[in-house]
């Protein structure tokens, strides 16, 4: 988390690969259109490449040549249409309520004078470092490690995170009651093997975050000499703290991620975090939490017994800094960006600062600004459009469970129990987010982000022993993105992700089914991934799987992790098939059901070619070029090393490999280089 931004609490745990499943990058440079019609993109089609030896580039090959990454840009890819749409609009709400003379109290006035807090560059720059100098003088004054940590409780209050995880959920062995979770924590790099590999890239992205941290602290006051002290004691403390993180893919096991603890046995096992009071500067009134990573809080209770006080305030100085940086004048600003931006992403420029802003405001005021959007921008008519494939897919997911060869009749009907009570979200919650509390200041960009934290952490704590309440949402209205969240078994598709090319209503439904279809079915088939099929009906990390069908499933599983092992990235860099398995599990899944709920219309059973087209065709272009995407170097990188989802060419031609139409609708041959012998083919769902 960076302070004090909005805590999507969902999204920090282990189920993050569950329920980020459609990641889209944004781009400013035009698209190509057949005939500026919404339809397929025939002139992004190569047609030198055989479509059997590298479907994505066939699909996409002309655009690729022509394509170019903004300097804004870590990538550029399909979601063009959709972005630029999106952010246009919610760009011209932001100005005009920030123009308008609002009435107090209001979601317009707050919106609008957040933004204007955040657009007037020239009262920030003035400000320089001041908003951050209160929590430095603070920090200056910590000797003890027991006042550590009761400073790192009162910046968690203001939903900055330093040092301490914690999220506040559904109990995964008692889905009705939200729970504390803490979770590792602790490192400025993206992961823990950061700090222990020894490649030329890694260690570039290392050296850039030492010259970040380096260049914190001399913006917070250090000498030249002293910052390179504090930076190397920091550098090195973060990096005892990363031999006690799991890696990415031990965090995908939700059973190991599990650990229920009494606060008393807590203060036993670790008396110098002293759990009981700890949890009383952070207002969690509870008996138990659940304690994801022990080995991380383990090492945590004996750091604090053998690190100087002085490396922990410089600790302190360069994270609390570090999590403000973006909210700060340029200097401050610019330093971030050359680490996260460029370094980690291959950006070449800092994103527009109106932009920016918009980010803050999504994370903070979300549903806020997110019931101005749907009310002027969101269709109605989309919202029974997509409900009607949602059932369509669900339907044809029912009948590939019926279908199962290698599932017995008990698990079948488990599972298609499961599936029958998936509850289906689409467009925008039923029930608004109130934020009467926050009280936004036109003048104040900094002490609005430190309300707005606040605020934040008070509705989000309060929670705890309490009831889940299964309206909320933990995305907001405008993202283009989707999810399955698998303690409440639903499926999620916001009011952002619901428009052209992914979904129109004027399209044929080959394109929709391929597009939006194809995420409809890959979240639905996150309830029966590797990590969703360990979560019953009603949300329970709980087993309802016979011994002798589980075994089926994990071995087939372990066939899609050896095959997406086995390809290459980058230079000699393959996937890494454990990290990917659960998406990938999706993206099987879903264009298989997707295809099959396809079948049912009426140009799926008619067969007319359109644009010289088969229906079938048109189904796996759309697929294809709605992944459509191009990259740094840098940012494939970080996705390989962090991210779940395998990188775009590959979620596409992954599962085409593996699809018996894909091979009738194109004719694919032993000598195409997606072939594989149909024993080879891997089929789940």
């Amino acid at each position: 988390m960076h302070w004090p931004q909005f805590m999507k609490t969902k999204m920090l745990l282990t189920v993050l690969s569950v329920l980020i499943s459609f990641h889209f990058f944004s781009c400013s440079n035009n698209a190509t259109l057949n005939d500026d019609k919404k339809s397929l993109s025939l002139a992004n089609i190569d047609p030198s490449i055989e479509p059997g030896d590298n479907f994505f580039l066939y699909a996409n090959g002309n655009w690729l040549k022509s394509a170019e990454i903004p300097p804004t840009e870590s990538s550029v890819g399909a979601n063009l249409e959709m972005y630029d749409r999106t952010i246009g609009h919610l760009r011209a709400i932001l100005e005009e309520c920030s123009k308008a003379n609002n009435l107090q109290g209001g979601i317009e006035q707050k919106v609008g004078d957040f933004y204007a807090s955040g657009m007037d560059s020239v009262a920030i720059e003035r400000l320089s470092d001041e908003p951050l100098k209160p929590y430095l003088q603070k920090i200056n004054t910590l000797s003890t490690a027991e006042e550590i940590l009761h400073f790192v409780a009162e910046q968690t209050t203001y939903n900055n995170s330093v040092l301490i995880g914690q999220a506040f959920v559904p109990d995964e062995k008692n889905s009705t009651t939200i729970i504390a979770t803490y979770y590792q924590s602790g490192l400025g790099l993206p992961d823990r093997d950061y700090y222990f590999r020894t490649d030329s890239a890694t260690k570039a992205v290392v050296k850039a975050y030492q010259t970040y941290m380096n260049t914190i602290f001399i913006l917070t006051g250090d000498d030249t000499a002293t910052a390179a002290k504090n930076m190397t004691s920091v550098y090195e403390l973060e990096s005892k703290m990363a031999e006690s993180h799991k890696t990415n893919v031990e965090l995908r096991d939700p059973q190991a991620n599990y650990n229920k603890m009494a606060v008393a046995d807590l203060d036993i096992k670790m008396p110098n975090i002293d759990w009981k009071e700890l949890l009383h500067r952070l207002f969690v009134n509870a008996d138990s939490v659940n304690i994801s990573q022990p080995a991380y809080y383990s090492t945590l209770n004996d750091l604090f017994k053998t690190i100087p006080i002085d490396t922990w305030t410089a600790y302190l100085r360069f994270h609390v800094a570090n999590n403000a940086a973006g909210y700060l004048s340029s200097n401050f600003a610019e330093a971030k960006f050359e680490y996260e931006g460029r370094a980690l992403s291959g950006q070449q420029q800092i994103t527009e600062r109106w932009e920016r802003i918009y980010t803050q405001i999504d994370n903070n005021l979300g549903e806020a600004l997110g019931q101005l959007y749907v009310k002027k921008y969101f269709k109605e008519g989309a919202k029974k459009r997509i409900l009607d494939l949602v059932n369509n897919i669900q339907k044809a997911c029912e009948a590939r469970i019926d279908k199962l060869d290698w599932m017995n009749d008990s698990t079948k009907q488990k599972a298609k129990e499961k599936l029958s009570t998936m509850s289906k979200k689409i467009g925008y919650p039923d029930k608004w987010r109130d934020y009467s509390k926050v009280i936004i200041d036109k003048n104040k960009y900094f002490d609005n982000l430190i309300a707005c934290g606040k605020n934040e952490y008070s509705y989000q704590v309060n929670k705890v022993g309490k009831p889940v309440d299964r309206t909320e949402w933990s995305m907001t209205p405008p993202t283009l993105d989707a999810y399955y969240n698998p303690e409440s078994n639903e499926i999620v598709f916001p009011a952002g992700i619901l428009q052209y090319p992914m979904f129109d209503v004027d399209v044929d439904d080959a394109m929709n089914y391929g597009g939006i279809g194809f995420v409809i079915g890959h979240e639905t088939t996150h309830a029966f991934d590797d990590q969703g099929a360990q979560y019953d009906k009603d949300g329970n990390l709980k087993n309802w799987w016979s011994k002798e069908d589980y075994a089926k499933f994990s071995e087939k599983g372990k066939r899609v992790v050896e095959m997406y092992n086995s390809l290459i990235v980058l230079d000699s860099v393959h996937l890494n098939g454990s990290l990917t398995e659960g998406e990938n599990i999706a993206d099987i899944g879903g264009l298989a059901i997707a295809y099959d709920a396809f079948k049912m219309t009426k140009q799926g059973l008619e067969g007319a070619r359109l644009d010289s087209f088969t229906p079938d065709q048109r189904f796996f272009l759309s697929f294809a070029q709605c992944w459509r995407r191009k990259g740094r170097d840098a940012a494939l990188r970080k996705q390989i090393n962090t991210n779940p989802h395998s990188p775009a060419m590959y979620r596409v031609n992954g599962p085409l490999m593996n699809f018996d139409p894909f091979y009738a609708s194109f004719q694919i041959k032993e000598n195409n280089k997606m072939f594989l012998a149909k024993e080879d083919r891997v089929k789940i769902w």
